[in-house]
């Protein structure tokens, strides 16, 4: 059994695919298959339900899955114990962002990481909540932007800053003409809000204490506060958006934006890891380099 072998397993259970596994871990698929197989035959036991597409885990491995996991992470945090020792931050990591943080603040602290932490390599994947968990939880990612409270169980969060929520209206809407609108002031049948998946879309029905299915003048839900905001242009809509996004609003339509009176719901943005997660320094590096260029 080696580390090369345990490696191959895992990416996999992560890919579904031999030919993706293979492609992944810039190898070819027979010599891929040929490991995974030999590791099989060594623990007399199948591993991999090759009938299934995608491919997955048998219940055997499953089990074995877990311990691999384990076991990578242990032997990866010799290499990050010892660049801690020399004072080094480096290696890999790989960041999932959700799709209401990756617009407005990647630009903001990547430019700076990059440059002060050369020997990191960072790979990033704009994800919703529910697949960042999953990706962190199987050791797909190492760490991810999320809105705070969000990840549950096992997953834990630095809290880094308070994202407040704002009104995005329609000069058509008779809110308009205010300047501080109270949550109770809203009429539902007006708001847009974003599709089932992203946390804002829950945070902002709690903050509403609407119903899931909420009274409309029309259906729509989408993906991108973008698109939500350019719908509530073109109608008497309005909707909820992080203060982090007002910066990239036009200036001939900054007028839009109102502020919800005090009291009214945040969020916190927080970079999350697994409770095991070893790579302390990157994280460190992470969250300062995060919080410094917001300050300035």
């Amino acid at each position: 059994m080696t580390i090369v072998q345990l490696e191959y397993l895992l990416a996999v259970a992560n890919c579904g695919s031999f030919s993706q596994a293979a492609e992944h871990c810039f190898v070819t698929q027979p010599s891929l298959s040929m490991q995974v197989k030999a590791l099989e035959e060594e623990l007399e036991v199948i591993l991999l339900d090759r009938s299934k597409k995608p491919v997955v885990p048998t219940e055997a491995g499953e089990v074995v899955l877990e311990q691999v996991r384990e076991t990578l992470r242990a032997f990866n945090y010799i290499r990050e114990a010892v660049c801690e020792l020399k004072g080094e931050t480096s290696g890999r990591l790989r960041l999932g962002v959700i799709p209401t943080i990756a617009p407005y603040l990647m630009h903001r602290f990547m430019p700076a990481f990059v440059r002060d932490y050369p020997r990191v390599e960072l790979e990033i994947s704009e994800m919703k909540t529910a697949d960042i968990v999953e990706a962190l939880k199987r050791d797909r990612l190492d760490a991810a932007l999320v809105a705070g409270g969000t990840c549950g169980e096992g997953i834990l969060e630095h809290e880094l800053f308070n994202d407040r929520f704002y009104m995005y209206v329609s000069p058509e809407n008779p809110l308009y003409e205010r300047q501080n609108v109270r949550i109770e002031e809203i009429d539902l049948k007006d708001l847009v809000i974003l599709s089932p998946g992203n946390c804002m879309r829950d945070q902002i029905i709690e903050l509403c204490q609407a119903k899931r299915a909420m009274p409309s003048h029309f259906s729509f839900e989408s993906g991108s506060l973008e698109t939500l905001m350019r719908i509530v242009d073109c109608t008497q809509a309005l909707t909820i958006i992080p203060e982090m996004a007002i910066e990239f609003i036009p200036a001939d339509r900054r007028d839009r934006v109102k502020m919800l009176a005090k009291g009214a719901m945040s969020r916190k943005i927080a970079v999350a890891v697994r409770r095991t997660y070893v790579k302390g320094s990157i994280i460190r590096a992470l969250n300062e380099t995060i919080v410094n260029c917001l300050k300035g």
